[in-house]
């Protein structure tokens, strides 16, 4: 694994242990198909929560939450809407974002985007 696959990794891992301490639980990890991929996929209550987890290592260029963009939102919108159909949930879904910088505490973005 390269050097960028580690720190993601261990990101994800520090992301999803912060969710699971504040009551979310963990049904998937890394969820890609073709165009896009949900880096943690949490039950929160009745809500199935997409969890899109950043980490900048410095706040040039607006930090870890400015970096997704339209974008990446639809492509985190279209690996949900392959992981619903196919998994045939009806829960209600949000769209969460993580945000890790370092040296800071984690920024949780509780319904940070609708799909467009």
């Amino acid at each position: 694994m390269t050097d960028r696959q580690v720190r993601g990794q261990a990101a994800e891992q520090h992301a999803a242990a912060f969710l699971a301490a504040r009551g979310l639980v963990e049904v998937q990890r890394n969820y890609r198909v073709r165009g896009g991929e949900i880096d943690l996929i949490m039950r929160d209550r009745e809500h199935l929560v997409f969890v899109e987890v950043r980490y900048r290592s410095r706040s040039d260029f607006g930090g870890a939450a400015a970096s997704v963009t339209p974008t990446k939102q639809a492509r985190l919108a279209l690996a949900a809407q392959h992981y619903l159909q196919r998994s045939g949930s009806q829960a209600p879904c949000r769209f969460d974002v993580v945000a890790l910088q370092a040296d800071q505490p984690p920024q949780w973005i509780r319904d940070a985007f609708q799909p467009g």
